[in-house]
């Protein structure tokens, strides 16, 4: 048959050329070791025809596709699952050209204020008891700061808060805006450590409700304003300005209309820190190997990373000047790891949460993240900015004052 002919193309090319510890059980009761003096350490079970074609052309959306939806069953570790799918999917990859990459950065996806708050309630609002499961007690949803390689993920997420507010010099009284404030950790850090007057935003029903109740409980309610609300919206003066974790969602084509808005909602003498994962490739194209192509279509629709160097020439189109920029991928590419072996250790309850097919989706999404950091496709910076055309230094000689206890 011609799919036999096919699949035993591809079984002998991957044994010659780059042999995987990679077990193939049909449904016809054949199997196929693509390491055949190795032990396989992953199996996958081939239920049917129709299942075997996510291998006959292999991306990581073609196979991540294939377990979300019930097509095939994997077993072996988690962290063996992920690096086996992506050293396959590097085999027959096809290098995408950067013209294909300007394309989507001139004529990507669509934003608006409704489309954008739909894509934030698709990824947000599963549950808050989903994410309680696997996040640390603050339910900080971003990446942590390992001051300490052995530092535990709470410490981490607390001590990246802190990275942030001391890097805009955050002050009493100081009016700040956190622009995706999540459940509520750095609004509440800001104001109860650092004295400020902090209005957070969220397009999610699920987090500005659990936030809101939060900032209750530590009796802040005249510091902390949590709202619902767009960040085209926004209306006001604020002297400090935060955006964790949420420029992913406004799209390449919107960067300097977004940037431009910070700039308008900052003082004069203001500073803004924008902490957002970037893409490795220099036309802002998608993550290789049909990894970003999986994202859009599973975990975050409408989502688009742009490279670091048009984050900063965006900014400063807007008016905005970066004063100091940080790389943390490594950070993040931790921070997903933990949250992967959380999410495995909590296994019957997360199904008890949620349906089979987003179990199946968080569970790749959270390893495959963490792979992607630690190999350079994505990157993770914050970048410290005021309004440009300033006299320097708008915000010390140094950077002493960040890293003073």
């Amino acid at each position: 048959m011609f799919w036999e002919t096919k699949l035993e193309k591809l079984v002998n090319g991957i044994r010659t050329t780059n042999p995987l510890p990679l077990r193939l059980e049909l449904w016809t009761g054949q199997t196929y070791n693509l390491a055949p003096d190795v032990p396989p350490k992953v199996t996958v079970k081939v239920p049917n025809l129709d299942a075997l074609g996510c291998f006959l052309k292999p991306t990581l959306d073609t196979l991540g596709s294939a377990y979300v939806e019930g097509k095939i069953d994997v077993d072996g570790s988690l962290q063996d699952i992920v690096g086996l799918a992506n050293e396959l999917a590097d085999m027959f990859d096809a290098p995408e050209s950067s013209t294909a990459a300007k394309f989507r950065h001139y004529f990507g996806g669509f934003h608006n204020r409704k489309i954008d708050a739909e894509s934030i309630g698709y990824h947000y609002d599963v549950s808050n008891e989903f994410y309680q499961q696997w996040l640390d007690p603050n339910m900080v949803y971003s990446c942590g700061y390992f001051e300490n390689e052995d530092d535990d993920l709470a410490t981490a997420q607390i001590k990246k808060i802190d990275h942030i507010l001391t890097k805009i010099k955050v002050q009493p009284g100081d009016r700040l805006l956190d622009i995706g404030c999540g459940w509520g950790a750095l609004a509440i850090r800001a104001a109860e450590k650092f004295g400020a007057n902090v209005v957070g935003i969220t397009l999610s029903k699920n987090q500005y409700e659990l936030a809101r109740q939060r900032v209750k409980e530590k009796g802040l309610e005249n510091k902390v304003d949590i709202r619902i609300q767009d960040y085209r919206d926004v209306k006001g003066s604020f002297e400090r300005i935060t955006s964790v974790g949420m420029f992913e969602h406004v799209g390449l084509r919107h960067l300097v209309e977004y940037f431009t808005i910070i700039r308008n909602l900052l003082t004069d003498d203001g500073l803004a820190m924008n902490h957002g994962i970037t893409s490795c490739d220099a036309g802002s194209g998608a993550t290789p190997f049909g990894g970003g192509e999986f994202i859009e279509k599973y975990v975050f629709p409408n989502g688009e990373l742009p490279h670091i160097g048009l984050v900063l020439q965006n900014m400063q189109e807007a008016g905005l000047e970066a004063l100091d920029i940080e790389n943390l991928r490594m950070h993040y590419a931790k921070t997903c790891g933990i949250w992967a072996e959380n999410f495995e250790k909590v296994t019957d309850k997360v199904k008890q949460l949620t349906d089979e097919k987003r179990y199946r989706i968080w569970r790749v999404y959270l390893a495959g993240c963490s792979y992607a950091f630690e190999a350079d496709r994505v990157a993770i910076f914050q970048v410290l900015c005021t309004k440009s055309g300033k006299k320097y230094p708008a915000h010390g000689w140094n950077r002493n004052y960040i890293y003073q206890k």
